[in-house]
């Protein structure tokens, strides 16, 4: 059973994609702060099916300095991690001129150094064990401009040119590393908006409408699975055609 680590997988898109990779015949390790009903739903679900396929492991991947551990204890209770879904991440608004910097310090930490530096520890066993790939969950607003996310869109963005420079350094170890970029989604992130805000972000879409998380998780899956072998350092956009 192949061993995927799945950041921020106790909800949202990250809980999609360990329920689609459970169901796949993976074994989907979701990594977040806290148990949550609908997680714990989710397991036990997974557990009638194919009993070991979703687990979950408590860690707060903003304590940056204890990810090596994590890694080390993932490997130790899991064996070989053959895939990685750097999912987790904030989606705080706000303008620049009045955001704190407290909050810039935040989204910078848990979006881009963390997965960044997860992604280093991963990377190391990967070598050993042979290959295995990288999935970097970044965002539309990498590529398009929305007020309010000028920050968020950096750390996304940062992500994007982590990946492609990072294809190139282990494609040689049989590593892939790709990016998937979602457009807005039925999230914590979009359910804060007016039925107006959202009506009018659907409308820009060619296929007028949101992208559903399945969606989304059914591109993480393809881009871990066997079918997408030569497929390294791309960005797979999945935005219900909203930058189109």
């Amino acid at each position: 059973m192949r061993n995927v680590i799945v950041t921020g997988g106790s909800r949202g898109l990250g809980l999609e994609v360990a329920r689609k990779l459970a169901a796949e015949g993976y074994r989907a390790v979701a990594v977040a702060r806290n148990m949550n009903d609908e997680l714990a739903s989710v397991i036990e679900q997974a557990e009638r099916s194919r009993p070991g396929s979703l687990c979950f492991v408590p860690f707060d991947l903003a304590c940056v300095e204890t990810i090596p551990e994590l890694v080390r204890n993932l490997c130790k209770q899991f064996g070989t991690i053959y895939g990685l879904v750097n999912n987790a991440a904030l989606g705080l608004d706000g303008a620049l001129g009045t955001m704190p910097n407290s909050d810039i310090e935040r989204l910078i930490r848990l979006n881009t150094l963390s997965p960044i530096v997860l992604t280093k520890y991963v990377v190391r066993r990967m070598m050993s064990d042979g290959g295995g790939r990288i999935v970097n969950i970044a965002s539309i607003t990498a590529f398009t401009g929305y007020s309010g996310l000028s920050v968020y869109a950096a750390t996304k963005s940062s992500m994007i040119g982590f990946t492609r420079s990072l294809a190139r350094e282990v494609g040689r170890l049989g590593i892939n590393a790709n990016a998937v970029a979602p457009g807005f989604m039925n999230t914590v992130m979009t359910r804060g908006m007016d039925e107006e805000q959202r009506e009018k972000i659907a409308r820009r879409s060619a296929l007028r409408r949101f992208p559903a998380l399945e969606e989304v998780a059914d591109a993480v899956e393809f881009l871990l699975g066997d079918k997408s072998k030569s497929v390294t350092g791309t960005v797979l956009t999945v935005d219900a055609g909203t930058t189109a």
